[in-house]
Formats: structure tokens, sequence, C-alpha cells
């Protein structure tokens, strides 16, 4: 199978998708690929992109299959960590300083190459950044 796209793509739940969306582009980087309102305001199912990657998110009060999955703001505790590669560490770390985020864990060098920090969205997930390349032999 050959595509042009990650076969793995994390799906989120947010109290305040449209806020989230805007909030992750302008502090993350990420792009609108797809968004697609849903009822009162929320969002049915949006796809933002990231260099070759991205995630898909909801708003909690839309997505279908709630009884299944619990965004951190209901469980007290993110269950998830989302890992995404950046090229330019440095760069990505004072910029998202710079828009206040809540930085977690400061950029350090990691003991299986490159540099990485976490950030705390403000619904609760955590994002771990890093130059480090797992598909690098």
């Amino acid at each position: 199978m050959n595509r042009n796209f990650p076969t793995i793509t994390p799906g989120l739940l947010y109290h305040d998708a449209p806020e989230m969306i805007k909030w992750l582009c302008e502090v993350f980087g990420f792009e609108q690929k797809t968004v697609i309102p849903g009822q009162n305001g929320g969002i049915l199912h949006a796809h933002l992109t990231f260099a070759n990657g991205g995630v898909m998110l909801s708003s909690v009060e839309n997505y279908e299959y709630a009884h299944w999955c619990r965004s951190p703001l209901q469980t007290g505790i993110s269950t998830v960590e989302i890992i995404v590669f950046v090229e330019d560490i440095e760069k990505h770390y004072h910029h998202v300083q710079q828009k206040g985020a809540n930085i977690i864990m400061f950029l350090e060098e990691k003991m299986y190459g490159g540099k990485g920090y976490s950030v705390k969205d403000p619904e609760g997930y955590i994002w771990a950044f890093g130059s480090y390349d797992p598909w690098q032999s």
C-alpha cells in the first residue's frame, strides 16, 4: 500500500471545539483541512494537519460515540499523549512559549536523541513535541 498520508490519526474530543481549532492552529501551527459544523455551534468533524500528519476532532456534544470516549475535562486527566515531530524544535518551542501555552516539560535533550518538550492544552490533552525522528535508522 503506497499512501502519502499517515495510517494512524488520533481523534480528540473537545468541549469548545471551535475555540480549540483556533488555538491549535495559532499556538501549535496546525492548519484546517476540513471543518464540518455541528449542532449548537459545535463541530461535527474537523481534520487539522501538521506536516504530513494531523488530528481529527469533534465537539463532545456532537460525537456519535461519546459513550466510548471521554475528554480530559470529563475524566480529570489526559489518558493520551499526542506526540508530534517538529523539524525546528527551538523555533516551535519559542513560538509556543510566546503564545502563553501551559508548558509542563521544558525543552530538553532526550537520552534517545533529539530534543523535546510537552504542553497541556486548555482542555487538558498532553502534547509532546520533539526533534527525535524514530523512523531514521
